[in-house]
């Protein structure tokens, strides 16, 4: 994919993603988010897969970070307290810089 479309299409998700998490926690709150799923036993289930999908991102920020030789910390600290904020940013100004790719992870 051209880096020009990704970066829009990226970009796109976050934007609209930043706009529902506003609607939502103007409806709810930060800790009402929270009660909203410990309510059900869906609520739990749909929790356990933020945290799994979000730990194997950060998993995947740091070996990425590591080969990139970028600072990684603080969109750790945004995935643990903002979600899918942490790796949609961390590719957002991966995407931004001027830094050639890393290579590939399982490639």
């Amino acid at each position: 994919m051209n880096r020009t479309v990704a970066l829009v299409v990226l970009g796109l998700i976050t934007l609209d993603f930043a706009a529902l998490t506003v609607y939502s926690m103007m409806e709810y709150g930060y800790v009402g988010l929270f009660e909203y799923q410990f309510a059900t036993s869906a609520g739990w289930q749909v929790l356990a897969d933020l945290v799994i999908v979000c730990t194997l991102a950060m998993a995947w920020m740091i070996a990425d970070a590591r080969r990139s030789g970028r600072t990684v910390w603080p969109y750790l600290l945004l995935t643990v307290f903002g979600g899918s904020f942490g790796p949609l940013l961390y590719l957002l100004v991966g995407l931004m810089s001027n830094r050639p790719a890393a290579r590939p992870v399982l490639a």
